[in-house]
């Protein structure tokens, strides 16, 4: 990935998330990283980073499907505790019923 867009993508996650902890923030930049989303704007590639890293590591997300729930349920049961760190990170984003983050 080009310097320029891994700067606006670390740019993205401050402004989106500026009480981030660092361990959380580093892991955020590794999931950017990611092939399968280089292809998208920055601003994107942040959101998908940060909403991903809350889900794995900040909820029970893979236990739930490792009890056998579909990815949909799962997303469902986690959200508000997904809204609720994204609170304390200082986001102003919130996931809805909508939302495919």
């Amino acid at each position: 990935m080009p310097g320029f867009k891994k700067r606006e993508i670390k740019r993205q996650v401050r402004e989106l998330v500026p009480l981030v902890s660092l361990d959380d923030f580093l892991a955020i930049e590794e999931i950017a990283d990611a092939g399968h989303l280089r292809h998208l704007p920055p601003s994107i590639v942040a959101w998908q980073a940060i909403t991903t890293r809350i889900r794995h590591a900040h909820t029970d997300y893979d236990s739930l499907l490792d009890e056998g729930y579909d990815v949909e349920s799962a997303r469902h049961f986690v959200r508000d505790a997904m809204n609720e760190i994204l609170g304390e990170w200082g986001c102003q984003k919130q996931i809805s019923d909508l939302d495919e983050s």
